[in-house]
């Protein structure tokens, strides 16, 4: 009985894991993507602000992404645009990991969580 108890435990928390993960797959073409993004200079011209994180299992809030190296794996399919207006969501790259989250609290529908 302990031995389910550990066992469901772990399970418990290894699909938490999975369920917060925003692991995102750039995509060469805009038709294949779930999102639009566009990089901004500023960071008061972002929706969100980004810190990209080297282990799956740190990307567990919003702003805090993984790349993956196969679409498969991904969360959510990014296609980077050339001009602002073409963007969906609006980013910029934080260098601290603490900075990361959203200043434009409408846009959040578009990150939610698939797996939620």
């Amino acid at each position: 009985m302990k031995k389910n108890i550990i066992l469901f435990a772990a399970l418990l928390i290894l699909s938490a894991s999975s369920i917060f993960a925003q692991k995102m797959y750039k995509v060469s073409y805009e038709s294949q993507a779930d999102i639009k993004v566009y990089v901004v200079s500023y960071e008061s011209q972002a929706d969100l602000k980004v810190f990209m994180v080297n282990y799956e299992s740190q990307a567990n809030k919003d702003g805090l992404w993984y790349n993956v190296s196969y679409e498969s794996q991904a969360d959510f399919k990014l296609y980077f645009v050339d001009y602002e207006s073409q963007a969906d969501l609006k980013i910029y790259f934080v260098d601290y990991e603490s900075q990361a989250g959203w200043r434009n609290k409408s846009k959040e529908y578009l990150l939610k969580f698939k797996n939620q």
